[in-house]
C-alpha cells in the first residue's frame, strides 16, 4: 500500500448484499406475531439501513414495551433464514478481490449487529476480504458500550484502519451523514433503499449505478488526493 492508497469503508445491507427480502419478510413477521400492523412495502423498504430499534419505533409504531421482544423474534427469523435470501450485488466480488490483490484497504462499517454482520459476510464468503468488520452493539436497546450510531461506527472502522482518510459507499442517508461527521466523503450506490434524491440530498460526493463506476469514481477521488499531497509536498521544498 501506498501513501497515496485510500482505504474503502463498505455499508452492508443495500450497498454490498442485497438482503432480497430477507429484512423486510422478517419485520412483518415479526409485527404480525405481536399483533402490530405491518407498513407497507415502501415503508418496509426504509426500514433497511437505519438502525432496527429507530425503524420500529417511528416506522412501525411498535410500543417501546415490546421493543426488545420484536427485536428477538426478528432476529431470530434473519438468523435461521433471512440470510439465506440474501445475495451479493454484480460485480462486488471482483471489486472487492481487485482491491484486495491491489493491497487497498477496505472494512464494513453497518449498522447491523456485529455477529449478524460477519454471519452474512461468512454465508458469501467475503469475510476474509476485509481488514475490519465494525457494528453495532448486540443489543440495540441497551445502553452497551462500543460504537453508537452511524457515526461512531465510521469512527470505529477509521481507527481500526489507523487513518482519517478513506471513502465511504453506502445506498442511505446515514452513510453520507455519518462520513461527513468523521470528515470523510461518502459515494451513494444506487442499487440500494434510499429513494429518488435521498443520497444526493443529504451530500453524497456522487451516486454511482455500478460497480465500475463506483471504482472509477474512487480512483479520481483517490486522485484528488495524491494531487493535493503533491502540492503540499512541493509548497514546503526549499
Amino acid at each position: 500500500m501506498t501513501s497515496t492508497t485510500v482505504p474503502v469503508i463498505f455499508d452492508l445491507d443495500g450497498t454490498l448484499v442485497d438482503p432480497a427480502g430477507g429484512i423486510t419478510d422478517g419485520i412483518a413477521a415479526a409485527l404480525t406475531e405481536f399483533g402490530i400492523p405491518v407498513p407497507s412495502q415502501d415503508l418496509l423498504d426504509a426500514m433497511v439501513g437505519p438502525k432496527l430499534s429507530d425503524s420500529l419505533l417511528t416506522i412501525a409504531r411498535v410500543p417501546p414495551a415490546m421493543l426488545k421482544n420484536v427485536i428477538r423474534s426478528y432476529r431470530l427469523r434473519y438468523a435461521e433464514s433471512g440470510i439465506a435470501q440474501s445475495r451479493l450485488y454484480p460485480g462486488m466480488v471482483e471489486l472487492l478481490d481487485g482491491y484486495v490483490a491491489s493491497g487497498r484497504p477496505v472494512a464494513v462499517a453497518t449498522q447491523k449487529p456485529e455477529t449478524l454482520a460477519n454471519l452474512v459476510l461468512q454465508h458469501h464468503r467475503i469475510a476474509d476480504r476485509f481488514l475490519f468488520i465494525r457494528g453495532s452493539a448486540e443489543d440495540e436497546t441497551a445502553a452497551a458500550a462500543g460504537p453508537v450510531g452511524k457515526t461512531g461506527i465510521i469512527a470505529a472502522a477509521l481507527a481500526d484502519l489507523r487513518t482519517q482518510h478513506a471513502i465511504m459507499v453506502g445506498d442511505r442517508a446515514q452513510d453520507v451523514a455519518g462520513a461527513f461527521a468523521n470528515g470523510i466523503d461518502c459515494i451513494g450506490v444506487s442499487w440500494g433503499f434510499a429513494p429518488d434524491g435521498e443520497l444526493e440530498e443529504a451530500g453524497a460526493v456522487a451516486v454511482v449505478p455500478d460497480t465500475l463506476a463506483l471504482r472509477t469514481k474512487i480512483e479520481e477521488l483517490e486522485a484528488v488526493r495524491a494531487a493535493a499531497l503533491s502540492e503540499v509536498r512541493n509548497d514546503g521544498a526549499v
